[in-house]
């Protein structure tokens, strides 16, 4: 069990993929015209298909009902990370979950265990009872650029192996999960999802996954959004080694944030992004250090941040009781406050 959880890991790194995809999506410049490029969009997008498309599976889930028979209360998709059988998905798709079934894309069915969940950022990894599955790893999404090109993979109402394609529209938002709870640094994109797509792969033109979709939002056509391939990598090395995600609790919701150059220069900051405070919490820890909505966190006890990504692996690895001293660029200041955080509820 340890070598199998050591080479997930591994994998989820993306230590052992990039080799694997080099050259194998570079598409002519020269070619220039319309028929050409429509050409070139269409076999990128069946390259991409016939590299991940093996490796993302339906869920079946079976919950206990009132009459304490197990009956099949949903279904959603996942992706394969590593070839001894661990599966990313949503957290809402197995939550409750009594009994899992996974179909890969072969169709053959494969029950499948609960590893472990994270309603916080609605990210869960399962287990399939097998080995030498066909699996994909994890991309960098903080590479991602509005306007890119993103392919979404999935089992749609139960259709396996759906394909559609869109682009990124917006990177860190916002979005309440079923249950109310906020995740933040949200993909959004306009490849097509359905009821059925969400814990699938959002891919982007060179096989790499840069999400998990998540949500669409009913009656709107052409919203859709996936958690980052990043938060999910830390999540499932989280999951992977604790059984869970530990981390600390400030009570402020947060984005990505580019700086203007000047105030780059001004404060002599080595990243030209923060990580901006959209809102803070009534008497949250970060309410009582005095933190307030519209700071710039550009560093956490010295170390330089830039991300949100960069805030949650900083207070994963707080211990309680311990303070932290955030950098923040108010205004024209730049201020040192100190703040303990809470231990998370989840």
């Amino acid at each position: 069990m340890e070598k199998c959880v050591q080479q997930a890991l591994r994998l989820i790194e993306g230590k052992e993929f990039e080799e694997n995809i080099q050259g194998r999506y570079e598409i002519s410049t020269t070619e220039t015209s319309d028929v050409e490029l429509l050409d070139a969009y269409s076999r990128a997008v069946i390259k991409v298909v016939e590299t991940v498309g093996p490796a993302v599976v339906s869920i079946s889930v079976g919950k206990r009902g009132a009459t304490r028979e197990l009956d099949e209360a949903g279904a959603g998709s996942g992706v394969v990370i590593a070839p001894d059988g661990y599966i990313l998905t949503n957290d809402h798709v197995v939550h409750n979950a009594k009994q899992l079934t996974v179909t890969l894309a072969d169709g053959m069915s494969l029950a499948a265990t609960l590893v472990g969940t994270d309603p916080a950022s609605d990210l869960a990894v399962i287990r399939a009872n097998s080995s030498n599955l066909p699996y994909s790893t994890l991309g960098d999404s903080a590479s991602l650029s509005v306007g890119q090109l993103v392919i979404a993979i999935g089992n749609p109402f139960g259709f396996q192996s759906t394909v559609s394609t869109g682009v990124v529209s917006a990177l860190s938002r916002a979005l309440r999960s079923q249950e109310g709870r906020l995740i933040e640094n949200i993909i959004q994109h306009t490849a097509p999802l359905n009821p059925g797509n969400s814990g699938g792969p959002l891919v982007d033109s060179r096989g790499r996954v840069v999400g998990i979709n998540t949500a669409i939002i009913v009656m709107a056509q052409g919203i859709g959004f996936s958690i980052p391939a990043n938060t999910a990598r830390w999540v499932v090395s989280q999951l992977l080694t604790h059984g869970r995600v530990r981390r600390g609790h400030l009570g402020i919701v947060v984005g990505d944030w580019q700086l203007d150059r000047r105030v780059v220069r001004f404060h002599n900051l080595t990243k030209e992004y923060a990580i901006k405070v959209l809102s803070v919490e009534p008497h949250s820890p970060a309410s009582l250090a005095g933190i307030q909505k519209g700071d710039l966190i550009v560093a956490l006890d010295g170390q330089t941040v830039g991300r949100v990504d960069d805030l949650h692996h900083f207070l994963a690895q707080w211990s309680p009781g311990d303070t932290v001293t955030l950098t923040i660029i108010r205004g024209r200041e730049r201020l040192e406050i100190a703040a303990v955080p809470s231990e998370a509820s989840v």
